[in-house]
């Protein structure tokens, strides 16, 4: 059965990221165009003092995904869909072909901008796990008002959650969690509400920009982690695009889709294993490229086309 290729999200970058990306041609080069399109070494964003930053961060995840799967698919057999959870959309959208990589470095520059400069700081998310989205909604209903905002913002697994807010709202939220039963509830690496209306303008500022560049239909299959459905048109994929940083992640639900249109083997692109995490339950051979010899992966990605 075919392979899905998958590329986190916010919280997974570490320091020294792309610098630990392998020695390979295809990896230089994606270096090489992101810095020319930035007009900096992308190098330089990768250490911790530059991780603080959301537009840093974005950059990172983006070049790390692209670099890597270029990297083992060059020389290995074909993947057949993509997926990314929230910024792992736009190297997901570069890996099936709809969008090319210079634009998505300048489109993602500038959606981490813009989210960095609504919520500088005061905000940010926490991860609540032990509840589902039936126990947990109507605690986050409590807490949220104008003055404390909060939402669900990833559907990650079924007691798995992610909230989005004000500090304060996400302490409130975090301690009526605990009380209920969670496990744990963690504040994540991000320092903006992503994925809620909190981003609404921001991410009609973002479509603007996006509708100036030509996407193209997807030569993979792109399964899409706000709609948790596959999209195939252009202007669609485009306009998911656009949105997702104020649209909840409904990760598990596209992973149930993956597995039940045929998707048999996930590989997770660098810099961890946080998708490969999530996904074993419905994946058992999920794989996460950091943690694996690239050419221990080229095989299992071949024995699933095979499938």
């Amino acid at each position: 059965m075919p392979a899905l290729l998958t590329f986190p999200g916010q919280g997974a970058q570490r320091p020294g990221m792309l610098h630990a990306l392998p020695d390979h041609r295809a990896v230089a080069a994606t270096l090489a165009e992101a810095s020319d399109v930035l007009g900096t070494d992308v190098l330089r964003h990768d250490d911790a003092e530059h991780l603080a930053s959301t537009v840093s961060v974005q950059l990172c995840l983006l070049v790390a995904g692209v670099a890597s799967a270029r990297a083992l698919l060059e020389e290995g057999p074909p993947a057949h869909g993509v997926a990314g959870l929230s910024i792992g959309a736009y190297p997901a959208a570069v890996m099936a072909g709809a969008l090319p990589f210079a634009d998505a470095v300048r489109l993602v520059a500038l959606r981490g901008a813009l989210m960095a400069e609504a919520y500088p700081h005061g905000f940010g998310m926490t991860a609540i796990l032990g509840l589902d989205a039936g126990q947990l909604a109507p605690l986050v209903a409590e807490v949220h008002s104008n003055e404390t905002p909060v939402y669900i913002a990833n559907y990650n697994a079924d007691s798995q959650l992610v909230i989005a807010g004000a500090d304060a709202a996400l302490a409130r939220t975090a301690g009526l969690a605990l009380a209920a039963g969670a496990r744990t509830a963690q504040r994540v690496a991000i320092a903006v509400p992503s994925h809620c209306a909190l981003l609404d303008e921001a991410a009609a500022t973002l479509h603007a920009a996006v509708q100036k560049v030509a996407f193209s239909r997807p030569r993979l299959r792109y399964f899409s982690a706000s709609a948790a459905r596959e999209l195939r048109d252009p202007a669609r994929l485009a306009e998911d695009l656009a949105q997702n940083m104020a649209l909840p992640v409904r990760w598990h639900e596209t992973m149930l889709l993956a597995r039940a249109v045929g998707m048999d083997l996930t590989v997770e692109m660098p810099p961890g294993n946080v998708l490969t995490r999530l996904c074993q339950p419905l994946f058992p051979q999920a794989v996460a490229l950091a943690e694996s010899r690239m050419d221990s992966v080229r095989v299992l990605v071949g024995r699933a086309g095979e499938a």
